[in-house]
């Protein structure tokens, strides 16, 4: 299960460590996409800047014999993908360069005393339970502005600058104060999973409008198999997911920014109410049972061909992997589309870039921890990221003829059929927990037949305005 928007950081703690410089290396849950936000120190400000050389092959202005050092954050990607796919790349540009690889779990464990000594690595994988905090980095000045790199021209095509290169939205999430200072390099897309198999061999399709949806689900009740589920024991947020998704389709993604920045009213926003009602619908299909069950029991109830439709990330697939027979084969669908006004097409995905990786600002060699990551950014780079860890990455069209694993390959084909119709993540997970939690009990009560939608509605907006009204909470905005 993914839990990198889960439980947002103590603010004041933060504000009082950072005065004596230690919040970068709290260990806090949920720093990946709270170091997004569009908020930082004033601080912030390296002054360490590199501008672009004018050298296709080296626009960054890498000392060619300038000695290089990675530290990789070792868990379920591993660290091969560098060792043999983007060290050999750095190698090959620059040979005469040195490059010290370090593999640990314990990230801030292992660079606490690096960055207090003013003696960080050149490139760092910041990753992991044991992660440092990206916000906190900034605010401090300890990380590099990356602005040159994503200006540069990409490896593969000279006449593109490197930003234009990445799937929509991947760029964005690395920017705090108008500055990007992390690459997420990861591609999440979160939609309705299936067994593949099973939809052949019982001639189902995957539903794309929402009676087709309702159709479907007594199709597949009446087949004695459960047309749709998820775990409310402890991970009703997927399902939320959805809901969330589904209004954005309906009224476009200023109905997410809207709940983000507390605007008064963006819970009973119309999308958000038939939304809302539209899955509710599809609530009645599922059994009680499933409101105690965790996401575990249910995706291997999906395993066992008695679950139809699941709604998760990309991570599915991996995390099922002892349990997914040789039979199954994972695919995943977009949200049916709710109305047939939706402003956003039924390929719309919500699509999140993850995995940080960062360069910090004293490091000896801050051009060629620059140089590294655009290296990643190639084709090359990213293919073979692909193939030693599995998973996606935000480079358009590197998956191309790959032999990925059916779940990938379904994954890579919804990235394209979406294309620049992104569902943009919601930041309010992190940033206020009380929301957060309110809405996991409030969508089970939706989807297990406790309350209507204009009650779903009416209660986090309730919520959100006791947030929003609340001075002891540090408030965030986004503009996008």
């Amino acid at each position: 299960m993914s839990e990198t928007i889960r439980d947002t950081a103590d603010v004041s703690r933060r504000q009082m460590l950072r005065g004596i410089g230690l919040t970068a290396f709290m260990v806090v849950p949920g720093a990946a996409v709270l170091s997004a936000c569009a908020t930082g120190g004033d601080d912030g400000d390296t002054g360490n800047t590199v501008s672009n050389s004018g050298d296709a092959k080296n626009p960054l202005g890498v000392k060619a014999d300038a000695p290089l050092e990675v530290v990789i954050f070792k868990g379920g990607l591993g660290d091969e993908y560098a060792t043999q796919v983007h060290e050999p790349l750095y190698k090959k540009s620059f040979p005469q360069a040195e490059i010290k690889h370090v593999a640990t779990q314990q990230i801030a464990q292992t660079m606490q005393p690096r960055f207090a000594a003013g003696n960080p690595p050149d490139m760092i994988a910041n990753a992991g339970s044991d992660n440092m905090d990206n916000l906190a980095l900034q605010s401090e000045g300890q990380l590099q502005d990356l602005t040159a790199l994503f200006e540069s021209p990409s490896v593969d095509d000279p006449s593109k600058k490197v930003k234009d290169t990445l799937v929509p939205g991947a760029y964005d999430v690395g920017v705090i104060d108008g500055k990007p200072y992390m690459l997420a390099y990861v591609y999440t897309a979160y939609g309705l999973w299936y067994d593949k198999n099973q939809f052949t061999k019982n001639a189902w399709t995957a539903p794309k409008s929402w009676d087709d949806f309702k159709a479907f689900c007594e199709k597949a009740k009446s087949a004695g198999i459960t047309p749709y589920a998820y775990a409310g024991k402890n991970a009703s947020y997927y399902q939320y997911w959805m809901i969330l998704i589904s209004a954005a389709k309906i009224g476009t993604n200023k109905v997410l920014l809207d709940i983000d920045n507390l605007e008064s009213g963006a819970w009973t926003n119309d999308a958000v109410r038939k939304s809302a009602a539209a899955w509710a619908e599809i609530g009645k299909f599922m059994d009680k049972s499933f409101e105690g069950l965790i996401h575990t029991e249910v995706q291997t109830q999906q395993n066992q061909g008695k679950i139809a439709l699941y709604p998760s990330g990309s991570w599915l697939e991996n995390e099922q992997k002892k349990e997914t027979p040789a039979t199954f084969e994972y695919s995943v669908t977009p949200t049916p589309s709710v109305t047939s006004s939706d402003k956003l097409p039924f390929e719309a995905v919500r699509a999140v870039a993850g995995e940080w990786y960062i360069v910090p600002s004293k490091a000896k060699n801050v051009q060629g921890g620059m140089e590294y990551l655009r290296l990643m950014l190639s084709k090359e780079g990213a293919k073979g990221f692909t193939e030693k860890s599995g998973n996606l990455t935000i480079v358009k069209g590197a998956a191309e003829g790959l032999p990925l694993s059916p779940g990938n390959r379904s994954v890579a084909a919804l990235q394209l059929a979406a294309g620049d119709n992104v569902v943009t993540d919601s930041r309010f997970e992190s940033w206020y927990k009380e929301l957060e939690t309110e809405l996991r009990t409030q969508t089970n009560a939706l989807m297990f037949g406790r309350s209507s939608a204009d009650q779903f509605c009416e209660n986090m907006q309730k919520k959100a305005d006791a947030i929003k009204a609340d001075s002891s909470v540090t408030k965030q905005h986004r503009d996008k």
